[in-house]
């Protein structure tokens, strides 16, 4: 009988690690840290570990690499947009997940997941065996979706539980900011790209800094894992924004790694705009808790609107109607959030954070 052991991301954001056994094997689903602070999965009393799959290379994905000689160091898979991008050295060394039909013997399938670049969904051990979506958008503006297929059993991304706004919708809201100078914290392999897509071809003056320009200038290499038009939306956003480094004019739309500004270009604008003016500090994400995001959202020097990256309710229940499964967990979120998911959604979730099927 098949088992699904969340071992982190049951009610909390992160970091995701989930075990599966299933005909003998041993397979971990992400090892992640954050993004609350730098909290790691707790491994201890793990069987020996036939592999760690991830699902993209956001840190609450990967950052738990530091702990993989623990584990015996047992062979990593990641896509190949994913490999391209990690800055780990282990992580540079996966195999391409996506170039596999089988893991570990077990029957596997993959499809892009919106969300960022490389995001991928899997399915393992066929129509009876576990869909984990890692983190899923369909809604994303770059980034290739793909309707994940049936499983038995699901872990489903939930981060935004019964919210139900569309990203179209919050377009509009984002748009509107642009009044003014405005610096958008985002991740640079994520929805710091398509904000800045979005805001250039309305017209409208943007700067992105050097860890998102890579980011776009490495994709260009990955065009399978992109929407149609993406490519040259790339080409144009490396030819036409302007370069945003941290002694930069405060001017325009200005995309800045990173999300929580504890690090990279966002976080000195962010300071010399707190101690001077001159621009809005707008946050589209998760904001961790104890960071330099959450506390200039508290004093009011920041201001918060989200951008989609995770499904709607609606797009979430697509999901769990596309995949039919018989039972399931509702993955990173809070246990306020998941409680009022099982009452909206009457969806098979399962108490605590175990499966078995």
């Amino acid at each position: 009988m098949p088992e699904l052991v969340a071992i982190s991301g049951v009610g909390v954001k992160g970091p995701a690690c989930f075990l599966l056994r299933m005909q003998g094997r041993n397979l971990l689903l992400d090892l992640g840290r954050g993004p609350d602070g730098a909290t790691l999965p707790d491994l201890q009393g793990l069987p020996p570990i036939d592999a760690i799959l991830f699902s993209h290379g956001h840190a609450d994905h990967t950052g738990g690499l530091e702990l993989w000689e623990d584990l015996g160091k047992p062979p990593l898979f990641a896509t190949s947009p994913t490999i391209a991008l990690a800055r780990q050295p282990a992580l540079q060394q996966a195999i391409a997940l996506e170039t596999l039909d089988k893991i570990c013997g077990l029957p596997l399938e993959t499809g892009p997941a919106g969300h960022a670049p490389g995001a991928v969904w899997m399915r393992i051990g066929g129509p009876q065996g576990l869909l984990y979506t890692g983190d899923i958008s369909a809604e994303s503006v770059l980034f290739r979706y793909r309707q994940p297929p049936a499983a038995q059993a699901l872990i489903l991304d939930s981060a935004y539980g019964a919210l139900g706004e569309a990203l179209g919708r919050q377009m509009q809201t984002i748009l509107a900011l642009a009044d003014g100078p405005v610096l958008f914290p985002c991740p640079a392999g994520g929805r710091g790209l398509e904000i800045a897509w979005t805001f250039l071809r309305h017209g409208l003056p943007v700067s992105i800094c050097s860890s998102h320009r890579q980011v776009a200038t490495r994709l260009r290499d990955f065009t399978d894992w992109l929407n149609a038009g993406s490519a040259e939306a790339l080409d144009h956003l490396l030819q036409h924004t302007g370069q945003l480094d941290e002694d930069s004019r405060l001017r325009g739309i200005m995309v800045a790694a990173s999300p929580n500004l504890d690090g990279g270009t966002a976080r000195p604008l962010a300071q010399r705009i707190v101690q001077d003016g001159g621009a809005r500090i707008v946050l589209t994400g998760h904001v961790g808790r104890g960071s330099q995001a959450e506390d200039l959202l508290a004093a009011g020097k920041a201001e918060f609107h989200r951008w989609n990256v995770h499904p709607s309710f609606s797009g979430a229940s697509d999901i769990v109607t596309a995949c039919a499964p018989r039972t399931m967990i509702a993955a990173f979120c809070d246990p306020g959030t998941l409680d009022r998911l099982r009452t909206a959604s009457g969806w098979p979730i399962a108490k605590g954070e175990r499966l078995t099927w």
